[in-house]
């Protein structure tokens, strides 16, 4: 009987040792990116939108109709580390691919939804208004948590086949406050499902679907993609985003700002004008030679204008050229 008490205390003993174990190193596991933040638990932003794709700075087949160059609406949402919107070099989702090349954002919403009740990733998705040009400013308030810190958003390029710019899992909180603004660059994204090279292009489905790249002005690495600027060591920003964090009343409630729009946020005129070379096709065939028998004769050959320059970009070369010959023909 003595026996087994000191068995089942040893048993205890064992047991409590290797509880405790157990407990302390779960306080050494590393934390998610968001779970560090310890802020005030909401915290209120205004978000700015500014389209910066002038004709001056993307002179290449820059779209003037059917239709010209504008801004979808803009879709946001604010999550945890559990969720992702889009992601470079991994696949769109099928909510993605309608948004980027359609505009559409039913399943889109759908997908957030579900990853909201799921795994309670979300805690709001916002929007503001389509912008009806190329430059332009579109804005709307939004609310973040301190377990819900990051942000994503997507906007569409008009026309296109499906590129966009956005954000991706922005991090608003800073440990133990948040962000007072923030204000970002934003460049062309391919969302990976559709394969063509221009504004205009017709719907031509990449088979099999192919990753979210950013697109720079010199990848895709073709004289007919409309970002293709091989001259330029980078693109110039064609949007912008900015975001301020709201005051809030005693009671909690953010307080309004009528001129968050315009802080820090006027559409930039100081981009510099993009130069455009002439593009020429290639010489025709050589034309038959004309001239008088026993006389030496002339021949021509003719090319034509593919992109006309801009922003004193290299003029075109002459288009028609001759050369001597000997008469055809001739006894």
């Amino acid at each position: 009987m003595e026996n087994l008490k000191l068995i089942i205390s040893s048993y205890y003993r064992v047991t409590a040792t290797l509880l405790l174990t157990v407990l302390s190193c779960v306080t050494c596991l590393p934390l998610d990116e968001d779970s560090v933040c310890t802020a005030e638990e909401f915290a209120s932003y205004s978000i700015v939108f500014t389209g910066k794709w002038s004709q001056a700075a993307f002179p290449k087949q820059y779209p003037l109709y059917r239709p010209p160059a504008q801004w979808s609406s803009l879709l946001g949402v604010a999550h945890n580390s559990d969720y992702s919107m889009w992601k470079i070099s991994e696949y769109a989702s099928n909510g993605m691919r309608e948004f980027a090349e359609r505009g559409e954002t039913w399943t889109l919403m759908k997908e957030v939804e579900e990853a909201g009740e799921k795994i309670q990733s979300i805690h709001g998705i916002f929007s503001a208004s389509a912008i009806s040009s190329g430059t332009g400013q579109t804005s709307t308030d939004f609310e973040v948590h301190s377990r819900h810190s990051l942000i994503s958003i997507v906007v569409r390029i008009v026309p296109s086949p499906d590129w966009f710019v956005g954000i991706e899992s922005l991090n608003l909180c800073e440990k133990d406050h948040w962000k007072q603004q923030v204000s970002l660059e934003l460049f062309p994204y391919d969302a990976g499902t559709d394969s063509g090279f221009t504004f205009s292009s017709p719907n031509f489905a990449t088979i099999p679907q192919d990753t979210v790249t950013e697109i720079t002005c010199s990848s895709p690495s073709h004289p007919a993609n409309s970002f293709y600027y091989p001259k330029l060591k980078h693109l110039p920003p064609l949007a912008r985003i900015t975001l301020v964090k709201l005051k809030r009343s005693l009671l909690g409630f953010p307080l309004p700002q009528s001129n968050v729009t315009a802080i820090g946020n006027e559409i930039d005129d100081s981009v510099s004008d993009t130069p455009l070379d002439c593009e020429t096709s290639l010489w025709s065939s050589w034309g038959l030679c004309r001239g008088m028998c026993g006389h030496t004769g002339t021949k021509r050959r003719t090319r034509y204008i593919r992109l006309h320059p801009a922003n004193n970009g290299t003029p075109c070369p002459d288009l028609n050229e001759e050369a001597e010959c000997e008469p055809d023909n001739c006894v």
